[in-house]
């Protein structure tokens, strides 16, 4: 929305990815050195060897507070274990904090008393949320560390090469991943929180559901010719929902350029 772009589609790799179509006439123009700018811009915490790239300060393009669902996401996977006991600890050691001895040696030494992960993220943020309420007192810079974690956990990784390389490759949507079997389907963004990749149709158990729709299909009207027929056999697979958001985005874009082509005509004719 920063940079303009309204025709955006959200398609699920197969695997562990997530790609963004943009249609938008202009952007897809852009060059390779606009496309990695833009990436720049949405880039909020780098991550090397060595650490953040990130300033001491607030991490670059945050402008606002960390939105509260990354902190709830972030806050689930520690308590449901899905991120290791010591993942506030070994985070710490690779985060600004790393540049600010007089935040992270207290913090190092009071987080063996706590008993879990999640009040080791209490602990920390209430530090750095102390820090932010005194800048200007002149005792303290403010110290974005938490803010940090949660970005570097949470927030998505955007892959430069692929999002600034005209040429490319990307996987289409409804392609194959190959090492999954998974299908690249398009994300419903109002139904997001029900989304499961695991869930998702795979080669196999779409041609088992077009088998079966095949049978259906010649009982119900033997003759219908077989290229219509399979047309039509996918509205009866676990694919056809996605199927009709990829149809609700292009159908929406098309609405978008018929309404751009009167405005423009509208103007020819009044000058």
């Amino acid at each position: 929305e920063d940079l303009g772009m309204k025709h955006r589609l959200w398609v699920y790799s197969g695997r562990r990815g997530v790609h963004c179509w943009v249609c938008d006439d202009a952007v897809r123009k852009w060059s390779p050195a606009l496309r990695a700018a833009a990436v720049e811009y949405l880039t909020l915490v780098k991550v090397s060897a060595r650490g953040t790239g990130a300033p001491p300060g607030r991490p670059p393009s945050l402008t606002t507070a960390v939105p509260p669902r990354v902190e709830q996401r972030l806050h689930s996977a520690w308590s449901g274990g899905r991120v290791r006991t010591g993942g506030v600890g070994s985070a710490v050691s690779a985060i600004s904090l790393d540049r600010r001895p007089q935040h992270r040696e207290p913090l190092q030494g009071e987080f063996p008393k706590k008993r879990d992960s999640v009040q080791r993220w209490e602990l920390l943020k209430g530090r750095m949320e102390r820090t932010r309420r005194v800048v200007g007192t002149g005792r303290s810079a403010a110290c974005y560390a938490d803010w940090e974690i949660m970005l570097q956990y949470c927030f998505p990784r955007l892959d430069i090469n692929v999002s600034k390389g005209v040429g490319h490759l990307l996987k289409s949507p409804f392609s194959v991943h190959p090492k999954t079997g998974r299908i690249s389907v398009p994300l419903d963004l109002q139904r997001l929180d029900q989304f499961d990749p695991f869930a998702v149709p795979t080669i196999s158990s779409l041609c088992h559901e077009l088998d079966a729709a095949g049978d259906d299909g010649e009982q119900e009207d033997v003759g219908e010719t077989e290229p219509k027929r399979r047309a039509r056999d996918y509205k009866k697979t676990s694919l056809a929902p996605y199927v009709r958001v990829f149809e609700q985005f292009v159908e929406e874009m098309e609405r978008a350029r018929r309404g751009e082509l009167l405005r423009r005509s509208g103007k020819s004719q009044a000058g």
